[in-house]
């Protein structure tokens, strides 16, 4: 105690205890990687107070939009397993490896990417290119919309999956419905334009490209 000036085990008893100043939470790699349009979202509340996350769209994305490729760590057995994500391999040296994510540090946001149940609301695609993982769009995906990904067909059979995944609802404890938040415009960067989609920013930008 710099009050007192002794050497104590525990709290001072004349002065009282210290006040602890608590470091800043640094958000974890995975988090940090998550590309600007998109969003996290808290969706179900399991046992233990587990925390179910999807992301979302905040503008339009376009179809045949390609993210990646997924980070994980090269594994012959998986040390974290979650229903609601894709188990990835790729085909690496002759060898089959699982891409594992055993904390948000080892990955980045795609990890957080929930499967698609049906066809309906599947938006992307799995596939294996040059020994990495990626992910593309399959349609157009509106503001507010849940990126959702099941395996591509060649990838589903490398991963002796079914071409289309249908699961049974759970029982879970859902949160209240999350307002919508406000779309972001798309900003032309010659003459800070806003546009709602990214393909009429696209088509604006050809008119100053021409006039170049």
């Amino acid at each position: 105690c710099e009050d007192c000036g002794k050497s104590l085990i525990g709290e001072c008893i004349l002065h009282g205890p210290l006040i602890r100043a608590k470091d800043r939470v640094i958000p974890s790699r995975a988090r940090l990687t998550l590309p600007h349009y998109l969003t996290l979202r808290v969706l179900e509340l399991r046992a233990g107070n587990q925390q179910i996350l999807g992301v979302f769209a905040k503008k339009v994305i376009q179809k045949r939009t390609q993210f990646g490729p997924y980070v994980g760590q090269l594994s012959t057995k998986l040390t974290r397993y979650d229903e609601s994500r894709l188990v990835l391999q790729v085909l690496k040296d002759g060898g089959k490896y699982f891409l594992d994510t055993p904390n948000e540090d080892c990955g980045n946001w795609m990890m957080f990417v929930r499967l698609a149940r049906n066809q309906e609301e599947q938006t992307l695609v799995a596939y294996q290119h040059c020994g990495e993982v990626y992910f593309t769009t399959v349609k157009p995906i509106e503001p507010h919309t849940e990126l959702k990904v099941w395996y591509a067909a060649d990838y589903a059979k490398f991963m002796e999956a079914s071409a289309v995944f249908i699961k049974e609802e759970c029982d879970v404890c859902p949160l209240p419905p999350v307002a919508k938040e406000p779309v972001d415009p798309w900003i032309c960067s010659s003459c800070r334009t806003t546009f709602a989609t990214f393909a009429l920013l696209e088509s604006h930008q050809c008119i100053h490209k021409d006039r170049v």
